[in-house]
């Protein structure tokens, strides 16, 4: 995300409140999995809240840890190529693709969307059994209404 104020900076995703910030994850989330465009199960874990390297009581950020194993194993077979050319026609912009540092080399994506201000990584772990994508969607630094307090789930 690009609006962050100097390097390492976290970028700001706005107002909300956690609950609603986590609903936005969420969504974003669900968003993403219909772009693998395979059938599968999906983790059901849900969003947490996390601090975000300011005031722990007015800002927070949210992730969203969840995995996804498909039906039929070799239909993951060139989904991280389909997924690094069709991310950027949904708002993603992929900063980094490629085998990872684990022996297994696993292939990994980094993008980021800078309208909906949130960031994802992808592992697919193909040697794994069963192979298996595993994603992170994470929030830039929000900050909760006034008068609110920050939610942590």
């Amino acid at each position: 995300m690009t609006d962050a104020k100097g390097a390492g900076a976290m970028p700001s995703a706005g107002t909300s409140t956690s609950l609603a910030a986590a609903d936005q994850a969420e969504k974003i989330s669900s968003d993403i999995r219909d772009v693998f465009g395979i059938n599968g199960k999906v983790s059901v874990t849900g969003p947490g809240v996390s601090e975000c390297g300011k005031d722990p009581d007015k800002y927070f950020q949210i992730f969203h840890p969840w995995n996804f194993i498909p039906k039929s194993p070799e239909k993951l077979g060139g989904v991280m190529e389909r997924l690094k050319k069709e991310l950027p026609t949904h708002g993603w912009k992929v900063v980094e693709y490629g085998p990872d540092g684990s022996n297994n080399k696993n292939v990994r994506i980094v993008a980021d969307n800078d309208e909906k201000r949130h960031s994802v990584k992808i592992w697919h772990y193909a040697k794994q059994k069963p192979p298996k994508l595993n994603l992170m969607v994470v929030s830039g630094c929000y900050q909760v209404p006034d008068g609110e307090k920050v939610y942590r789930f």
